[in-house]
């Protein structure tokens, strides 16, 4: 039976990140994923803002910007309309680019176990994983980041609810400008221009040499607008965006559209002996928020910053330790920071009340203020100098 301090099931982002920071702090890790590779998954494709700082925590900022793409400024706009340009580190990178720059990162006495874990048992001492082949690995505490896979999770009497289905949608594509060399742009966020679109925002963004875009929308899987963007995807996003030709002129949709929806759910019976949920393992976020990268990154900086040093000084791993992590303040703040924004999105964008109306207004009058002040301050600056 091979034995380590920490086994982590699951090699995603959170997985991933977890594998890499424990490696480099000489803990004993055994990180099990079936794919050695990570392979294409449409999730995450920008990172930025306070992504950028908790990421910097990790110890892994260097390794995903030379893996990512600066975008450097980005145009706000609306109804065919510039409010801002304003400098920007939006990051662009490929959800499966940025897990396979951080696992280039796990220190190389750190083996990778290229498998599916089979079977999960816990105790207050002793934790032991079956692997498909039927060898087992034992343990002082189990990393649960598999993601939305819930096999384990039932064998140990962890539960999902799912608190709203399908709460959004993402779509994914390429974006070229027909009859030119480039968009106008460096990287553009455009809102929706009316709630009857259903939509939240697109963000067309740079990643090496192409410009991806992620169309944020809240409908049903069976909308009829969704196969239309599959098959007609320049007359569908004129349907709902009709004025967003006057920023970008002609363009055409290359490659493959992708299509992701995105259920929220939290977790119940997770308060166990042995095992610690990371990631989407333990609830899930909306993409349309941009709140998910963050709260990964935040359970794992986390738990592999404070938790687990300080779990493996003393014996045992029993329940009140494995509290301690679901507590800490900053991670519950993280938490319930997302649901907010995922549900306060939403309605900003498609709520129909008449006090949504009024904020709508109020936020887009204030980013078109704020747009100009800085277009001024800079003019101002330009002709002093």
């Amino acid at each position: 039976m091979r034995q380590a301090d920490v086994i982590i099931i699951g090699g995603g982002l959170a997985g991933s990140t977890a594998a890499a920071m424990l490696g480099r702090a000489g803990i004993a890790v055994a990180p099990i994923d079936p794919h050695k590779i990570y392979p294409p998954d449409f999730r995450c494709e920008k990172l930025g803002g306070k992504q950028i700082e908790t990421i910097r925590k990790t110890g892994l900022y260097d390794a995903v910007r030379r893996a990512s793409t600066l975008d450097g400024h980005v145009w706000t706009a609306r109804l065919g309309r510039l409010l801002d340009n304003k400098p920007s580190d939006q990051h662009g990178i490929l959800y499966d680019d940025l897990v396979n720059a951080i696992r280039r990162e796990i220190p190389s006495n750190v083996k990778f176990i290229e498998t599916k874990v089979t079977a999960v048992a816990t105790s207050s001492d002793l934790q032991t994983v079956t692997l498909a082949d039927g060898e087992t690995i034992s343990a002082r505490l189990i990393v649960l980041a598999n993601g939305l896979n819930i096999g384990l999770r039932h064998t140990l009497g962890i539960e999902r609810t799912v608190v709203s289905a399908c709460h959004s949608i993402t779509v994914g594509f390429n974006v070229e400008p027909v009859g030119r060399a480039r968009l106008p742009f460096p990287a553009l966020t455009y809102f929706a221009e009316n709630s009857a679109s259903r939509m939240a925002y697109l963000t067309l963004f740079p990643v090496q040499e192409t410009m991806r875009a992620n169309l944020m929308v809240y409908r049903d899987m069976n909308d009829p607008w969704l196969q239309r963007m599959r098959h007609t995807p320049e007359a569908a996003l004129r349907e709902i965006m009709p004025n967003l030709h006057k920023l970008t002129g002609d363009i055409e949709i290359e490659g493959m559209i992708k299509i992701r929806p995105a259920d929220l759910y939290v977790t119940s019976g997770h308060r166990q002996a042995g095992i610690v949920l990371v990631g989407d393992a333990f609830c899930t976020s909306c993409p349309a928020a941009g709140t998910g990268t963050s709260k990964v990154f935040t359970d794992v900086e986390r738990l592999c910053n404070v938790y687990i040093p300080n779990w493996l000084t003393s014996p045992g791993m029993d329940v009140d330790k494995i509290s301690k992590f679901y507590d800490d303040p900053e991670k519950c703040e993280s938490d319930e920071f997302s649901a907010r924004e995922a549900y306060a999105l939403r309605a900003m964008s498609i709520d129909n009340g008449l006090s949504w109306h009024a904020r709508r207004l109020a936020r887009f009058g204030a980013r078109l203020a704020i747009g100009k002040m800085r277009a001024l301050t800079e003019t101002m600056a330009a002709k002093s100098a």
